[in-house]
């Protein structure tokens, strides 16, 4: 299959190249406010969550800390390890975050609203999201520190065990939607996903989270265990870019997960790119909420929840649903809707019993 896209179907003017500009302007635009958003609304809500108020004395309701917390991130001083390699060093932010930037061209903010309909849109996601972790890597191989290559390693093993199950829960979403293109996910949706695949929701959600390493997967920067683990080394500028990075691959996650099994920009009554930023604020609130509630895993733990826990329910979803569509193809929904909320809670029940998880011992 070779990739393709149409650009007279997607452009709002009959110029692709500035259709290219403006795109390019608005999703920079789009990720850099929603960025500065998460970053207070991460925060309050944290603060709500814990019996406080949280940031209020920069602007009204503190809507103004994250542009107080750039003015401060800007005046500090930019330093680089003596023994570190220099241009890898420097390298790296950029590596990290530019990822983030590619995946947005084929994520549809509302219909025809995107840089490119590939026709191998979520298989483009999900090559390039693996490219944050080479920046992360080259993070804590030039800083020529040890807790920096601890964390950067750490980040590598997650990528690579928690890779699979994510990728197999992707492909349950293929095969009902028909399509690898974003946008014929989303046109698929007459019932969103998260109702015909919740097994498979479920997986992509934890594997997210570890994949940006967010609570309670955040081991590339246990601060009990290696301080702060890749970014030790870094400060202005160049840390301020990996704390940009963090969130917007929340940001990113979030539309992902939006775009393949909340339906997209589909909604009633408000328009579609509002229906969009919604449920990605709503996503993004859940993944807070874990944030505030569980607790950081263990190592061993985190390696053995992808290959024992997470790898098996992700095979058996993919089983499952091949079977729907080749058996029964033209199902009504609520008979899937129930059969998998009830697979979902069975499998679930069943796998936290028969398989544990590090339980009081490490496992190596």
């Amino acid at each position: 299959m070779t990739a393709s896209f149409a650009p007279q179907e997607l452009l709002w003017s009959s110029n692709f190249w500035l259709h290219l500009v403006l795109l390019t302007g608005l999703i920079i635009t789009f990720v850099l406010l929603m960025v500065m958003f998460f970053i207070w609304y991460e925060r309050r809500l944290i603060g709500r969550f814990q019996a406080r108020l949280g940031p209020n004395r920069a602007g009204p309701f503190g809507i103004l800390q994250p542009v107080a917390d750039v003015v401060k991130i800007l005046t500090k001083e930019d330093i680089i390890p003596a023994k570190g390699d220099k241009i890898v060093f420097w390298l790296a932010p950029v590596v990290a975050l530019a990822p983030v930037f590619m995946m947005f061209a084929v994520i549809p903010f509302q219909e025809g609203g995107l840089m490119a309909d590939l026709n191998i849109g979520i298989l483009y996601i999900v090559a390039i999201s693996s490219l944050a972790s080479v920046g992360i890597f080259m993070a804590g191989w030039g800083s020529h520190n040890k807790y920096s290559l601890i964390g950067a390693m750490r980040d590598v093993a997650q990528l690579v065990s928690y890779e699979i199950p994510l990728v197999l829960s992707i492909v349950g979403v293929v095969l009902v939607a028909g399509s690898l293109s974003m946008v014929d996910i989303v046109n698929a949706q007459n019932v969103p996903f998260i109702l015909l695949q919740p097994l498979g929701f479920l997986i992509f959600f934890i594997g997210s989270l570890a994949e940006i390493n967010r609570t309670p997967f955040d081991l590339v920067e246990a601060d009990s265990e290696i301080v702060a683990g890749y970014n030790i080394e870094y400060s202005g500028m160049k840390f301020a870019t990996f704390f940009l990075m963090e969130y917007a691959e929340a940001l990113t996650s979030s539309a992902i997960i939006t775009t393949l099994f909340l339906g997209g920009w589909r909604g009633p009554l408000l328009p579609p790119f509002l229906w969009f930023i919604i449920k990605i604020v709503a996503v993004f609130s859940f993944i807070v909420w874990v944030r505030s509630t569980l607790p950081r895993f263990r190592i061993d733990q985190v390696m053995g929840f992808a290959w024992k826990f997470l790898l098996p329910l992700a095979l058996i979803n993919l089983l499952l649903t091949s079977l729907q569509v080749f058996l029964w193809p033209e199902a009504q929904a609520w008979p899937i809707i129930l059969g998998g909320v009830f697979v979902l809670v069975a499998l679930v029940l069943a796998w936290s019993k028969l398989f544990k998880v590090g339980g009081g011992r490490l496992e190596v």
